[in-house]
């Protein structure tokens, strides 16, 4: 038995990565190609894989750490070798391979010019299968460049950015959105090649067991230079632009999505310019506050001035002087609407919505209601009917899914928690925060949740996480009036529910007409996801259950 030294392979245009899982521990028994620890950069997560088969005896890193390509990942212990060797060398030049060892020949390191059609293929991206493409950044036509990302793909742990190991023109584009691909499939074909490199050559051998001669084992260094993983890259804009991808790793992308802030608008403070997450959330306290406008916001704030309205075919917006007329004041929207107004009209254009109409018995629930507040008054906590209204929806929710799902792409996203957004009104205009797991809380913890949010929404305080990851929401009138409206659904979610305040009516019960407190529901749904039936059994039942709250308990 003997040790041998794990390094860091060459994985790409990159000086630092960030170690941020290990996959192993000391006493384990590693296979070759086994992965050992996960690190991060500003781009991508990968996975460092070992060279060699063995059982771990010292982990060498520590999480939160900084390696680059050389860095001492462990020791391994490996049978058929009689002294200390190094698996991988730190530099491709610097040493030559000891003759027990067989070093990693990922992908040739030197490129080479080629005049004609060349096969780009996917170069080796550590120990992922079936990555699914996400992104084409290039088209048929584009000029790329060495090292140029081609496309995105998607594992169940990361996303990564696929470099061309050439340069020259796009004539044929062999894989698209949603295809699955493995090390070595064909991505596309470039005509006009300079400065190719050879696609990628076999995984990282375990120990040889027969000792190889010193020409050998230099020639075989002198090929252990592994592909990019993922590359600084020019993506294509609408319109021919071209701008920088936006630095980011998975997880503030993530978290950007949740918050539907444009990662091209945000400027990184990480290490080249990564963005984040600290940077996403100035972004939307930035927003929040109006010192910056979105380019969305400003779109759309042009579009309710002079806008043409090209982009969605439509003729000019009238533009009148108003003050020939009679008096005018002009005022300038408040920074919330602002924000809102961009999200209001894309969802309005995009979603195809229809209302469902329909009252409520809540006779009884009112009863109950004043009654529990009568008996708790001195815990000054108090319930309202919206409390009632959370946990009515997500019974309804969990027997109809469909409501708690988003559109992503051709898939549907059903999900397995019920964050409910309510509609809360304030000085500045309409602001939505979100009750997290309204589905584990009772009516007292969900009210005063509802009173603690409603006042940090009139004090202007409320955080983007406070207003992030609704799968549905209630846009509530009660307190002012009116019949039936139309609220018109915050995307992603693919329903909304409107209420307006509850009134006495005489209400036929097979023999008279009795006195009941109703109350109206307007239910509007995007038709894309979800049916009429389906739609008018959702109100039905929310009606049973607020007609009779024990059926929350079946």
């Amino acid at each position: 038995m003997a040790m041998i030294e794990i390094f860091v392979p060459d994985i790409g245009d990159f000086d630092e990565v960030t170690v941020i899982e290990f996959m192993v521990k000391v006493g384990d028994t590693v296979k070759a190609d086994q992965s050992l620890i996960t690190v991060e950069s500003d781009k991508a997560s990968m996975e460092i894989p070992s060279s060699a088969a063995g059982v771990v005896k010292e982990i060498k890193v520590k999480m939160g750490d900084k390696v680059k390509q050389g860095s001492l990942v462990l020791m391994l212990e490996v049978a058929g070798a009689a002294e200390v060797k190094t698996a991988v060398a730190p530099a491709a030049a610097a040493q030559v391979a000891p003759a027990s060892v067989a070093p990693v020949p990922l992908a040739a390191a030197a490129p080479i010019a080629v005049a004609g059609p060349v096969d780009v293929r996917v170069p080796d991206i550590g120990d992922f299968k079936d990555v699914a493409v996400i992104e084409l950044m290039v088209k048929v036509g584009d000029t790329v460049k060495l090292e140029q990302s081609l496309l995105t793909v998607e594992s169940d742990k990361a996303s990564m950015e696929i470099p061309s190991s050439a340069a020259g023109v796009v004539k044929e584009i062999k894989a698209k959105v949603g295809d699955k691909v493995n090390v070595g499939d064909l991505v596309l074909v470039l005509e006009g090649v300079a400065g190719a490199a050879p696609a990628p050559a076999a995984a990282p051998a375990a120990v040889a067991a027969a000792p190889a001669t010193p020409a050998a084992a230099q020639a075989s260094v002198a090929a252990a230079a592994a592909a990019p993983a993922a590359v600084a890259v020019p993506a294509h804009a609408p319109g021919g632009t071209t701008l920088g991808l936006p630095h980011a790793s998975p997880s503030v992308r993530k978290f950007a999505r949740e918050l539907g802030v444009p990662l091209n608008e945000v400027k990184g403070s990480g290490l080249k310019g990564r963005i984040t997450e600290a940077d996403v959330q100035g972004f939307t306290r930035s927003v929040m506050s109006g010192a910056v406008q979105t380019l969305a916001i400003a779109a759309q704030a042009k579009a309710s001035g002079s806008n043409d309205g090209a982009g969605l075919g439509l003729i000019p917006w009238p533009k009148v002087d108003f003050a020939k007329f009679g008096p005018i004041e002009r005022k300038e929207l408040s920074r919330i609407k602002k924000i809102s107004g961009a999200n209001l009209l894309r969802n309005a254009v995009m979603i195809p919505a229809v209302t469902n109409h329909d009252d409520a018995d809540i006779t009884d629930l009112e009863a109950f209601r004043v009654s529990t507040n009568k008996e708790n008054e001195k815990s000054g906590i108090k319930v309202t009917m919206l409390a009632f209204l959370i946990k009515a929806c997500v019974a309804a929710l969990k027997k109809f899914p469909e409501f708690n799902s988003s559109l992503d792409g051709d898939a549907l996203i059903y999900k397995q928690y019920y964050h409910i957004g309510f509609a809360a009104d304030t000085p500045n205009g309409l602001v939505v925060p979100v009750i997290k797991d309204a589905d584990k809380k009772g009516i007292f913890q969900i009210s005063t949740e509802m009173g603690e949010l409603a006042k940090k929404a009139r004090d202007g305080k409320l955080g983007p996480a406070d207003m992030s990851g609704a799968t549905f929401t209630i846009s509530s009138l009660g307190g002012i009036g009116g019949r039936y409206f139309t609220p018109i659904i915050n995307a992603p979610e693919v329903a909304i529910l409107g209420v307006c305040k509850s009134q006495m009516e005489p209400v036929w019960d097979g023999k008279a007409f009795q006195p009941r407190l109703m109350l109206p529901l307007s239910l509007t749904w995007d038709h894309r996801v979800i049916d009429g039936a389906a739609a008018a059994r959702f109100n039905v039942y929310l009606g049973q259950i607020l007609g009779d709250f024990r059926r929350v308990l079946l």
